[in-house]
């Protein structure tokens, strides 16, 4: 009897046959390591706790062990046999998107059911029977309330993005989903970070887990990494400057720019445009035909920039994008890893770049301390640089023309030039005539003596616990005493590093109003970070919010163009002024 082949990539794992031809078709070759850890143990029945980055193909980790536990030929009353779940609908969509195509063989129908998308529609869908749910947990939550999703005969749950769901206050959502999915149900939990809070979902929901950790890869030392972080520090006043120069020495492909508020987008795109970039802005204000036409123009190369918030750009999936530009250092470390995550991908070397103000320059110091890797801060190029830079791309556009031939109706110009001068300044005439359509006027940005960083609060308070005296000219850490110790400084409240303001919602508890809906609401509409939204105060008409005082005004004008519980209310600056 002949010896077979050993299978390899994707058939070694066991996968359904119909899902690995599939895959080849798609030319998918070899599973990435994620896929490689996740896929065994979902399909021999196991729970799964993952951790993996973004980019790392964990999409295809549960949804390839999905489909081959799918029964296509139920009854549709019975059909829902997979329920993901995502914190945002671009999320939703892609991997619905990607769930279709890796089972289209097999006739497998997958719904994304999101808010913003039309109700009428997914009640039909649902009606009809479809395979898989792939669900934002507010809409979720909905069509469990109206029966009209059940989730009876769901084999495999699916929390993907689970850290950002929480973050965006979701949680209780969570809880009540899950409570409707039979209790033998497998579950996978995938996150980019595992925080305490993370845990206690695994420990409740997951039946002794098969944890798998990917973590970013080890550059070899000596060798490059594949994503340059570098920062510029800036004031405020020259950042749209700083980031103008920067793009004309660093010449991209292809940019995503990540702003704090829907605003600064619109600002910021309408600036870039006005400069003669093709930019595009995508964030919660744009209906979703408009979101769409943004990623089909940024996807044909056809917008050089893409300026989005960081909840309208969650779950891209785009593979060309070179450069990655914080134009605001991110509030939290966790949402700077999932930014520069958009670049470096497929073994392309990607650039992170972060316009970072005097005042940020610490929190580079605890994105560096998160990630271990150093951030280079680098001066800002000067009006030399850029010329050197012009100079080098006109040598380069010359060269692809000799290169290409056809002059020949171009030399008898050079010919009857020469003969009165030199032919290098003839030469040197042109190219300087060639630079010239890109030369500006340009003025030098000033550079930022940043000051020496300070102890933290932290170390500040572990000083005063001690019994010891701040140094000379440094305060005690606010909200605890000199000498009170640990019980002190465990109770101290933590303040934000921004101005702070207070707004007015006018829904409460009698309007069942949640956090979690404030919280949402203000993440989805405003595309503001979860993580900057301070103290929420509920009473039983009104409800009050601290947010960054420089977002505020975009936010109450976001929350005054949408429902909260499914009505508008009066949204205002609170009276009391800032907490």
């Amino acid at each position: 009897m002949p010896n077979r082949a050993p299978q390899s990539g994707f058939a070694a794992l066991g996968l359904d046959g119909r899902i690995v031809d599939a895959l080849a078709q798609l030319g998918y070759e070899e599973p990435t390591p994620v896929q490689r850890e996740a896929i065994p143990p979902l399909l021999s029945g196991r729970d799964v706790l993952g951790q993996a980055a973004t980019g790392t193909g964990k999409t295809a980790a549960f949804a390839l062990p999905l489909l081959h536990l799918l029964d296509p030929s139920r009854e549709p009353r019975e059909r829902t046999a997979g329920l993901i779940l995502v914190p945002t609908r671009e999320l939703a969509m892609q991997v619905a998107e990607a769930v279709h195509r890796y089972g289209k063989s097999m006739g497998i129908i997958a719904l994304p059911i999101y808010g913003g998308a039309p109700m009428e529609a997914q009640l039909r869908t649902l009606k009809r029977g479809v395979d898989v749910v792939v669900a934002t947990p507010g809409r979720a939550l909905d069509h469990i309330r109206r029966r009209t999703l059940r989730l009876d005969n769901v084999k495999l749950v699916v929390l993907d993005e689970a850290d950002e769901m929480l973050d965006m206050g979701f949680a209780e959502d969570l809880e009540a989903i899950l409570a409707e999915t039979p209790a033998e149900r497998q579950t996978a939990l995938f996150s980019a970070t595992l925080p305490p809070r993370i845990a206690d979902i695994a420990n409740k929901h997951l039946d002794n887990p098969v944890r798998v950790r990917i973590d970013r890869e080890v550059v070899p030392s000596g060798s490059a990494p594949r994503v340059r972080q570098t920062a510029y520090i800036v004031s405020r006043a020259h950042k749209m400057a700083t980031l103008g120069r920067v793009l004309d020495v660093e010449n991209p492909t292809s940019v995503i720019v990540f702003c704090r508020t829907r605003t600064e987008v619109d600002e910021l795109t309408e600036s870039l445009n006005g400069r003669g970039y093709r930019a595009e802005a995508l964030h919660g204000g744009l209906s979703q035909e408009q979101r769409d036409r943004v990623m089909k123009k940024f996807r044909a190369n056809t917008a050089d920039l893409l300026v989005a918030t960081d909840v309208a750009a969650r779950g891209l999936d785009v593979q060309h994008v070179s450069h990655v530009v914080n134009y605001d250092v991110p509030s939290a470390a966790e949402a700077y890893v999932h930014r520069i995550g958009r670049t470096g991908r497929a073994g392309r070397e990607g650039v992170a770049i972060t316009l970072a103000e005097p005042r940020e320059h610490r929190l580079l110091r605890n994105i560096e301390h998160l990630t271990k890797q150093k951030i280079e801060i680098a001066t800002v190029p000067t009006v030399a640089d850029l010329r050197a830079k012009r100079i080098e791309l006109t040598k380069a556009s010359l060269r692809e023309s000799i290169l290409a031939g056809d002059l020949e109706h171009y030399r008898g110009v050079v010919g009857a030039l020469a003969e009165e001068f030199d032919v290098m300044d003839v030469a040197a005439a042109a190219v300087k005539m060639a630079d010239a359509k890109d030369a500006a006027d340009e003025a030098e940005i000033p550079s930022v003596i940043t000051r020496p960083e300070r102890p933290s609060q932290r170390e500040r308070g572990a000083k005063a616990g001690r019994g010891e005296k701040p140094a000379r000219g440094e305060k005690p850490a606010r909200g605890e005493k000199p000498g009170r110790g640990d019980k002190a400084a465990s109770k101290k409240r933590i303040t934000p590093t921004w101005d702070v303001a207070r707004i007015y919602v006018g829904a409460g508890r009698t309007a069942k109003v949640r956090p979690a809906d404030l919280v949402g609401a203000i993440v989805n509409e405003a595309g503001i970070d979860p993580r900057a939204i301070g103290a929420i105060q509920i009473t039983d008409r009104f409800s009050l919010v601290e947010v960054p005082e420089e977002a505020a005004d975009s936010i109450i004008e976001s929350l005054r163009s949408t429902t909260i519980k499914g009505r508008r209310v009066p949204v205002r600056r609170d009276k009391e002024g800032k907490p």
